[in-house]
């Protein structure tokens, strides 16, 4: 098996930064979604980690979801302080192209190795979305970062829409124990929230089996390198458990 790298979706781990480091070789933050922190801050924790450790980290939320979305409660932004309602859903406009410019400049910082984009349900399912999303992620990819998509709702069973959106060089990101992504890139990137009827099952915890069937999976993909991201409640022991396997 190619090389796989295995962590959580936020410090899931008891004992802060440093115990992280010393059980895994990556993470997705988090915070970077709610808030994106100063400068200053994303240096610390780049200098603080091990020299091979890997950021990956969530795009700020200006980007992609709508100041109406409950998430901007914890953007440290008033919501009536906004002269507009134009963030979100990955629109090209200048509200978004700022966003997405601040974000980039602390996954410099941070030397993140992918950034990933995650839309939400309520994201329209129709062409001007799609056309937007192409224009959007055409200017996002000048910068040299290596971008990921994950999105949600009714978009996210609109195969073409995502083949169309995807097919230059983005990165389809899915859950890989429920379904495939449509454009196979070098790199896969799997975020798993738990199995279940809902699109997301925080409380899962993964069994044996379904390790065994994400590695099976993982084994049969023709990628380069994996990257596998708990985002459950018990995503410290899971992700734990699913590198003693890879071990094995």
């Amino acid at each position: 098996m190619k090389r796989v790298l295995t962590g959580c979706c936020g410090w899931a781990v008891k004992g802060g930064k440093q115990a992280y480091f010393r059980k895994f070789p990556v993470i997705e933050l988090q915070e970077t979604f709610y808030r994106l922190p100063r400068v200053e801050t994303a240096a610390k924790w780049r200098a603080d980690a091990p020299h091979e450790f890997i950021f990956c980290m969530k795009a700020w939320q200006a980007i992609s979801h709508p100041v109406s979305s409950p998430t901007w409660r914890r953007s440290g932004i008033p919501v009536h302080r906004i002269k507009n309602m134009r963030y979100g859903f990955l629109r090209p406009m200048k509200e978004n192209f700022k966003a997405w410019e601040k974000t980039a400049e602390i996954a410099r910082v941070l030397n993140a190795k992918i950034v990933v984009i995650q839309t939400p349900p309520s994201m329209p399912n129709d062409e001007t979305t799609v056309s937007d999303a192409v224009k959007f992620f055409e200017y996002a990819s000048t910068f040299g970062i290596t971008l990921a998509w994950e999105p949600r709702g009714k978009l996210a069973a609109n195969r073409e829409a995502i083949r169309k959106i995807c097919e230059k060089s983005l990165i389809h990101v899915v859950d890989l124990l429920r379904t495939e992504p449509i454009e196979i890139q070098q790199i896969l990137y799997t975020r798993l929230h738990g199995l279940g009827k809902r699109e997301v099952n925080y409380s899962y915890r993964y069994t044996d089996n379904d390790l065994s069937r994400l590695m099976s999976k993982i084994e049969q993909l023709n990628v380069s390198e994996s990257y596998v991201m708990f985002n459950n409640v018990s995503m410290a022991d899971d992700a734990q458990r699913f590198m003693n396997l890879l071990n094995r």
